[in-house]
C-alpha cells in the first residue's frame, strides 16, 4: 500500500484525453445548507452571477459530458430546475440527507457498464479549476483504488484533517466534530474531493457505519476500509487552497466571491 502525500504540479497530462470515456463524475448537491440562514438551497447560492453548483458543472464538463451525475436532496426541484437551465445531466435524488457516503451509494447504480472510475466533486466548491482535477486523475493513475485531493491551510478549522500515520503513510481522514486535540493541530486537509476505482467503490461503500457523532454515512470512512484491505490509496496534494473552499455560510461565500477574479487574473 502506498499512501504517502506528494505535491502534484501537473498542468494537465497527455496521458489523459479531454474526455475521458470511462470516468463518471458524481457531484453531491443535497445539502441543506442551514448555516446560509436561507431558504435557498446552498448550491445555488451565486458566485460571479451563477450558481455554484453551475460553477461545478462548468468545471466536470470539461472532463466527460455524457457521464455526470448529480444527487440532489434538499430542496430537489429548485436545484434540477437550475441545472436543467445550462446542462443535460442525470440527477440522483438521496430521500434521507445521511451523509456524503450515503449519497455516493445512490449514484452507484446509475452508472454506465463501461465506467472503471469515479470522480466525486462538491456542489458547494465553486472554484475548482480542471487541471487540478486532472491532476488527481493522473496521481490517481491506473492501479490506486482511491485518491483523495488534499491541500494545507493556514486555518484548517471546519475541515476534515488527513492523518499520517509513523511511516507518513494516509491513516485516516478525521472529520473535525470527531477530532481530537491532536488531530484539529493538523493542517493538511481534506478537500472532499475524491477519485475511486469503481469496483473498489461500489464494494467497499457497503461496509461504511454511521459509527460518527453525527450518525452519518461517511465517505471518508473509505480510506480506513481501503488500507484495512491494503488497497493502493494516493493522496494529491494540491497547491492552491481557494479553489476548495467550501461555502457554508454568508462569510464564505464572501470569501469565494473575492478570489474568483484573483484566481481568473492568475490563469495564463
Amino acid at each position: 500500500m502506498n499512501a504517502k502525500i506528494t505535491e502534484s504540479k501537473i498542468k494537465g497530462t497527455k496521458a489523459i484525453e479531454n474526455q475521458i470515456d470511462d470516468l463518471a463524475i458524481v457531484i453531491l448537491a443535497a445539502g441543506k445548507g442551514t448555516r446560509m440562514k436561507s431558504d435557498i438551497p446552498k448550491v445555488l447560492h451565486k458566485v460571479a452571477g451563477k450558481s455554484m453548483v453551475v460553477h461545478v458543472l462548468d468545471c466536470a464538463r470539461k472532463l466527460t459530458q455524457d457521464n455526470i451525475h448529480v444527487v440532489i436532496g434538499h430542496g430537489a426541484q429548485l436545484v434540477k430546475d437550475e441545472i436543467k437551465l445550462y446542462f443535460p445531466v442525470n440527477f440522483v435524488i438521496q430521500k434521507l440527507l445521511l451523509g456524503t457516503g450515503d449519497a455516493v451509494k445512490q449514484a452507484l447504480p446509475a452508472l454506465a457498464p463501461g465506467i472503471k472510475n469515479v470522480l466525486v466533486l462538491c456542489g458547494d466548491v465553486p472554484l475548482i479549476r480542471e487541471d487540478t482535477l486532472r491532476s488527481l486523475l493522473a496521481t490517481h493513475g491506473t492501479s490506486s483504488k482511491l485518491s483523495v485531493l488534499a491541500v494545507n491551510m493556514e486555518n484548517p478549522t471546519g475541515y476534515g484533517r488527513i492523518v499520517l500515520d509513523r511511516e507518513g503513510e494516509m491513516a485516516s481522514i478525521r472529520e473535525e466534530a470527531d477530532a481530537t486535540r491532536e488531530e484539529k493541530q493538523i493542517t493538511t486537509i481534506n478537500t472532499g474531493i475524491y477519485c475511486f476505482d469503481r469496483f473498489f467503490l461500489e464494494q467497499a461503500i457497503e461496509l461504511i457505519r454511521p459509527d460518527n457523532n453525527q450518525a452519518e454515512f461517511y465517505l471518508t470512512d473509505m480510506v480506513e476500509i481501503a488500507r484495512s484491505k491494503r488497497e493502493k490509496i494516493s493522496v494529491c496534494l494540491m497547491a492552491d487552497p481557494r479553489q476548495v473552499i467550501g461555502v457554508n455560510s454568508p462569510n464564505e461565500l464572501e470569501k469565494v466571491e473575492s478570489f474568483i477574479q484573483e484566481i481568473e487574473n492568475e490563469l495564463p
